[in-house]
């Protein structure tokens, strides 16, 4: 079985800079994975190039169920079943939440009674009812933003997830409630990559691989104890760990 994601010597510039310098991962479907890594290792580079933003010279390979999405414009990539959840969601005044959910139904062939119930017990699950009828993301605060955001994901049924900082701006109580919403939308056929600064959102959350990005690279894998190095000592004790060479240690100029 192919996996969720699969990254293979992915490389992304911008004019000369190269930002992503050979990353490999892999994602298996049923997992949730988590990448970590400083200001400057290339997380949200690496969110751009999988979404299928212009303005990257992009080379290696990145596959979802074994299909390349670097050949894919931004529209088939969703089609294929993958979804970002974003740091900053965009607020969409005088657009309601439910009308939205339904146009995209529309779009996706799923329109009529069926998908009306399910969106209504999707809300239900996701304590979100209160939210359909009021305007998409408009006058919300992060941690309802984002418990909306997992509501839609769950809704739409994708394949592969990246959740970029989704625990950016949060407080404790919002952080908690936003993990629990990564845990409804797990399941056997729907891959979930987490990426952040911060290992308290993980704490929450079963995660089966943590991986550390530096540099452009995944430089180290394993499971939550790994987080728990980084909570403890930071990146630069997994860097003095690896052996990683200065030129490797001071980063990038852009994320």
């Amino acid at each position: 079985m192919n996996p969720a994601l699969e990254l293979s010597d992915l490389r992304a510039s911008i004019g000369p800079v190269e930002i992503l310098k050979g990353l490999d991962l892999e994602v298996p479907f049923g997992e949730v994975h988590a990448v970590m890594g400083p200001n400057g290792s290339g997380k949200s580079t690496l969110c751009h190039v999988l979404t299928g933003k212009e303005d990257y010279t992009v080379s290696g390979s990145a596959r979802l169920d074994g299909v390349e999405l670097l050949d894919l414009d931004i529209p088939e990539r969703a089609a294929l079943g993958f979804m970002q959840a974003f740091q900053y969601p965009v607020e969409v005044p005088g657009v309601r939440l439910g009308d939205f959910m339904r146009e995209v139904g529309v779009a996706r062939g799923e329109a009529g009674a069926g998908f009306d119930d399910r969106l209504a017990t999707e809300a239900e699950r996701f304590g979100v009812t209160g939210f359909l009828e009021r305007a998409l993301n408009d006058d919300l605060s992060g941690g309802e933003k984002k418990r909306s955001e997992m509501f839609q994901i769950g809704l739409l049924r994708p394949r592969m997830v990246v959740l970029d900082e989704i625990d950016s701006g949060l407080d404790i109580d919002a952080v908690r409630s936003v993990a629990a919403a990564v845990e409804q939308i797990r399941g056997p056929e729907v891959g979930i990559l987490v990426i952040t600064h911060y290992s308290r959102i993980l704490s929450y959350m079963d995660v089966d691989r943590v991986h550390v990005m530096i540099a452009g690279r995944i430089v180290d894998s394993g499971g939550s104890e790994l987080a728990d190095e980084l909570e403890a000592g930071g990146y630069e004790a997994v860097k003095s760990r690896l052996g990683l060479e200065p030129s490797a240690r001071a980063g990038l100029p852009v994320d």
